[in-house]
């Protein structure tokens, strides 16, 4: 049995999921002609800070148990998200790690509120050891102590600084890396610069998978 198959962890991630979908649904109705714009590409992003504070943003479940996969394939130990919301991919992060044996997964939030239940999902989920999420701005909270090479990164949070976050990190990725990158499909004008980037041949072999959202897979080459 995989840690995401244990009761608890299960039935937690089946409870967010269930959650955010409710988020979604209402968001759709409250807000139609944001939700219009953001599912074109262009959110309005000022108008919807105050709904995206307190709203779950997570990657699908299909989704999730790839970035679980994936983290379990290449044996991460050392793993970065930018945008940790209120947890759930972070939960399959963990719970991979945990699998292979240890490591960490260190994770930013801008908002208090989000980080704050975030941790309080990871210890419901047992895998509190596993995680180190950081509150504050990605551009300074990820730029100190990552602590070597990292296995794989995961960007999910503000799409506008997707470029700026793999160039932070992309120094610390050991060759072999994988970036995966949620929304390029739901966002694609805002992530077109970061598909270029990954697309270019420089430093990167990627594609895009066919999820609903658009999930790109990147592999850092050597240098």
């Amino acid at each position: 049995m995989t840690t995401l198959d244990e009761p608890a962890v299960a039935a937690l991630l089946a409870r967010l999921h269930d959650a955010a979908r409710g988020d979604v649904r209402h968001f759709l109705r409250a807000a139609p002609g944001m939700a219009a714009a953001w599912l074109r590409g262009r959110p309005p992003f000022e108008a919807l800070e105050s709904h995206l504070a307190e709203a779950f943003i997570p990657v699908e479940p299909a989704a999730g148990r790839l970035l679980y996969v994936v983290a379990r394939a290449i044996g991460a130990r050392r793993i970065v998200e930018f945008g940790t919301s209120f947890g759930i991919s972070t939960i399959y992060l963990a719970a991979a790690l945990r699998d292979n044996g240890g490591g960490r997964v260190v994770g930013t939030e801008l908002q208090p509120n989000k980080r704050e239940r975030a941790v309080a999902h990871l210890a419901e989920a047992g895998l509190a050891s596993f995680a180190d999420v950081r509150l504050g701005d990605a551009r300074e909270t990820l730029a100190r102590d990552l602590e070597g090479p990292i296995d794989l990164l995961f960007l999910d949070g503000w799409k506008d600084l997707y470029v700026e976050i793999l160039d932070l990190v992309t120094p610390n990725l050991r060759p072999g890396a994988v970036v995966l990158a949620d929304n390029v499909r739901t966002f694609k004008k805002t992530l077109a610069p970061f598909v270029a980037r990954v697309h270019s041949g420089h430093g990167f072999a990627s594609t895009t998978l066919p999820f609903r959202s658009g999930l790109e897979v990147a592999v850092r080459l050597a240098p």
